[in-house]
């Protein structure tokens, strides 16, 4: 413990503002006064109320966006919901909410359009159903996630829903707990061989593990936005240890964690500060029990159901997945959920991180599916739809960057028509603001928000990442563009759908096709010929170069650059480069670039220019993604 209170003492010689309103009052005070809120009006809420104190009831103050209004995030563990809480829930967004609803990637939904006036009445209706929001904000313990499927699925090995339940016990209505955390704290747990709740991204993780013929978890630490968690060496063979892990974790971030700087305040920053040895030893220590090392993980699957639509449960029914686009769903729908999953299903229905929802029981998937449900919202959609996951974005949340939502929706519109697949398997994820609340770290094709700037011009933007995973205790992506224009960000990533039509194998997921494909070469380049194709199907200028066509290495981006332009060359004019080469290198250098195309009828003037400095100098090259690109902003 002497590291981690060396640890404490560094970074707490001053306290962020938070810190300094969380000795204003106790949270239940806020909650307290609700009532009165309600009868006097939104005016008569404390500053420090809306900032801070009701959030940790999940009530967002949304005056900024939705003029003294608000969200309310409702805790749904693991997203299990049966069909009566699911109506609740419905009818609740449908009165007061304007019958709107966000999914979000914590398995749970969000109220918006909430006057002060009828939150009691909300609360209570939520209370009715053994339903609350909470501690679902600030610096409390966040809803904790599992397989939707959980016991009912064939891939699962350890039932953790029940076990869910115990862990939330631990902190949930304790005032003990109520705001003493320094930040916020996410927990997942899966006993399943896949992966359906991104178990890896927590600041807890117990995953699915197997030692010594005993099947236990193994417990994973440190996860948060575009961070992994880390193995922190423990198996945990039973529930018994399981809490009392948590229990110790939890103790030990509370005591120590830092309250300084709140971007640098999660278990993150305390497990850097110290190292994971030292966490696990205190771990050990905290809890009085010397606990086994880390068994053989076992949740390493990417479980397919949102291609097929459906998976089989172990009494012989399906899950039907029911596809929402960006999570934006409504009270009248899930209404109509629950009732499709009364008529056709066992009555439970499922949220999961990818902001879609499963009903559960169905026998006769045909007949469920000819419900008149399902003719707005899809079980199946298209590749782009199936695993797509949005944030708010600035029509809801103050910190995003672009509307994020229907950017996504037009995007995978979009590709659905311009490059049509038939099955496939693309996660595209997309965060408003560098904060990363879609989890686009993690995603297959990640996005973003940012501004960016076209002919001087500042637009919205995205950045761009390929090859996060899921699986194998997980994996954040990597950049390959920075800051593209979100109105051609379509045509670069219809580039990526091309490629990956063309070149996959049978049933072949896009994160296999990046491991094989894509995987080797540099960053640059992949987003370069993202962007340079894309310029050459909007002008028409037909060439033969695939993405993967050059030879691989990893680093040497002026090397594939060259390489890049040697074969494009090549196809452009029928000449090899070096044989046949007529340079735009002379004095007369503009003059003849200006009429490039009669030299070359395949080229056009930007073209003549990069392939310029793409067979130039090396330290031509290096700027060609930085002087050129722009010009590929068709």
């Amino acid at each position: 413990m002497i590291k981690l209170q060396e640890a404490y003492d560094a970074r707490n010689q001053k306290q962020n503002k938070i810190e300094e309103m969380k000795n204003l009052k106790n949270p239940m005070e806020a909650l307290n006064h609700l009532e009165s809120y309600a009868a006097n009006g939104y005016d008569s809420i404390p500053d420090e109320d809306k900032k801070y104190f009701l959030k940790c009831f999940g009530i967002y103050d949304k005056d900024s966006l939705t003029p003294k209004q608000f969200m309310m995030r409702v805790r749904i563990p693991g997203g299990h919901l049966n069909s009566i809480q699911a109506k609740k829930l419905g009818e609740i967004a449908r009165d007061f909410g304007q019958d709107y609803i966000d999914v979000t990637t914590r398995s749970q939904i969000e109220f918006r359009y909430l006057n002060i006036e009828d939150v009691p009445k909300v609360i209570r209706g939520m209370n009715e159903v053994g339903l609350n929001s909470y501690q679902t904000g600030v610096d409390n313990f966040r809803n904790i996630v599992t397989d939707p499927l959980d016991k009912d699925g064939f891939d699962n090995v350890l039932p953790s829903y029940e076990l869910l339940l115990k862990i939330q016990s631990q902190f949930l209505y304790n005032p003990d707990w109520i705001s003493t955390l320094p930040r916020k704290f996410n927990t997942g747990i899966s006993g399943s061989l896949s992966n359906r709740c991104n178990i890896f991204g927590h600041d807890c993780c117990f995953v699915l593990a197997q030692k010594d013929g005993v099947y236990g978890y193994n417990m994973y630490l440190g996860g948060r936005v575009g961070m992994i968690a880390q193995d922190a060496d423990v198996f945990l063979a039973n529930d018994e240890e399981v809490l009392k892990a948590f229990e110790s974790i939890t103790e030990l971030f509370k005591k120590y964690g830092f309250r300084d700087n709140r971007n640098k305040n999660r278990l993150h920053f305390l497990i850097e500060a110290v190292g994971m040895e030292t966490i696990s030893s205190a771990i050990r220590e905290r809890a009085g029990v010397d606990f086994a090392t880390a068994g053989h993980t076992m949740t390493n699957m990417n479980a397919n159901d949102s291609e097929a639509g459906k998976v089989q449960l172990r009494d012989g029914s399906f899950g039907l997945q029911v596809v929402v686009p960006s999570g934006i769903f409504s009270g009248s729908a899930l209404i109509s959920l629950a009732q499709v999953s009364e008529k056709h299903g066992n009555a439970q229905v499922r949220f999961n991180v990818e902001q879609n929802v499963y009903i559960l029981g169905v026998k006769d998937v045909d007949a469920a599916l000819a419900d008149e449900f399902f003719k707005k919202y899809k079980n199946v959609n298209t590749p782009y739809f199936n695993n797509l996951i949005a944030c708010a974005g600035t029509k809801h949340c103050s910190f995003g960057v672009i509307e994020n939502k229907e950017d996504a929706i037009e995007m995978s519109t979009y590709l659905s028509e311009a490059v049509p697949l038939e099955s496939g398997r693309i996660r595209m994820y997309w965060s408003a603001c560098v904060k990363g609340c879609g989890t686009h770290e993690i995603a297959d094709i990640g996005f973003e928000g940012c501004k960016a700037k076209v002919n001087g011009k500042t637009e919205d933007g995205v950045h761009i990442t390929l090859g996060g995973k899921l699986v194998n205790d997980g994996k954040n992506g990597y950049t390959v563009m920075k800051a593209a224009p979100l109105r051609f960000a379509k045509f670069y990533i219809e580039t990526l759908a091309l490629e990956y039509k063309k070149l996959r194998l049978k049933n072949e997921s896009f994160e296999a096709f990046n491991d094989r494909v894509l995987v080797g070469y540099t960053p640059a380049y992949i987003g370069f010929t993202m962007q340079l194709q894309a310029y050459l199907r909007a002008k028409k200028i037909e060439v033969n170069i695939d993405i993967n066509s050059l030879q691989k290495t990893g680093k040497n981006e002026e090397f594939e650059l060259f390489e890049l332009g040697r074969k494009l060359y090549h196809q452009l004019t029928k000449q090899e480069a070096y044989s046949a080469y007529e340079r735009f290198s002379n004095e007369n250098k503009r003059e003849k670039l200006a009429d490039v195309s009669k030299i070359h009828p395949n080229m056009d003037e930007n073209i003549a220019i990069m392939l310029e400095k793409m067979l130039g100098e090396e330290k031509q090259r290096a700027v060609v993604f930085s002087e050129l690109t722009p010009l590929l902003a068709f």
